[in-house]
């Protein structure tokens, strides 16, 4: 499976609010030295069941989009904090039709790719029970030949530079453009282009917000 940052989501599906997305109840057993806990599921873990039931599936091409960007071991960059937009969209090929899987309803990346994993282990029982198949389990799902390695422009989206919600606020906007600044700007020792990145989605989010207003 490939990791691809940041979030693309598939054309045409609907987007849930962000004041109304919910915490899940995806969970997870650590032994802690004493006893087994519960606790919330982790990204790596979460990988782990799409994984597995994609496996069981036998997709291919498998490419999952989110906003978390990933090191060369798989664990998310930086800090533990979910991005604003926590969606997480996959896309794969089931026999020979390109099929993408998307979530945001939940608060927390590694649950909308749990998400996933429980959608596609439902859709697998169809052909267990012998009501239908997956080929008739998927249908709905086909994707536009559209995938998020070949949308450059996605990735200059401005709230996705600035990691804010794209319904934020003029001085949400500004106060998250001057903490990214901080480290990006070239006298702090940051990338130079970066920054000009950072000053591009600043500019195209208060020419947005000036235009509805």
């Amino acid at each position: 499976m490939t990791a691809r940052f940041p979030l693309h989501w598939p054309h045409g599906r609907p987007r849930t609010p962000a004041n109304e997305r919910r915490r899940a109840s995806f969970n997870q057993k650590v032994y802690n030295g004493r006893f087994h806990e519960t606790r919330d599921i982790t990204f790596k873990v979460a990988l782990g069941r799409l994984d597995f039931e994609l496996d069981q599936l036998d997709a291919h091409d498998v490419v999952l989009s989110t906003n978390v960007e990933l090191r060369l071991d798989g664990r998310p960059r930086g800090t533990d904090r979910d991005p604003a937009d926590p969606g997480a969209a996959l896309w794969f090929t089931l026999n020979g039709k390109p099929i993408a899987l998307a979530c945001d309803r939940w608060n927390r990346v590694a649950d909308n790719i749990c998400a996933i994993a429980k959608h596609i282990e439902a859709m697998r029982g169809m052909e267990r029970w012998g009501v239908g198949n997956l080929a008739m389990a998927f249908t709905g799902y086909e994707a536009l030949p559209h995938r998020p390695d070949a949308d450059a422009a996605q990735n200059d989206a401005w709230w996705i530079v600035l990691d804010v919600d794209r319904a934020a606020s003029l001085d949400e906007i500004d106060r998250a453009w001057r903490a990214k600044m901080r480290t990006a700007h070239p006298d702090q020792g940051g990338n130079p282009e970066h920054a000009k990145r950072l000053n591009a989605a600043r500019d195209a989010a208060r020419k947005e917000r000036t235009y509805h207003v």
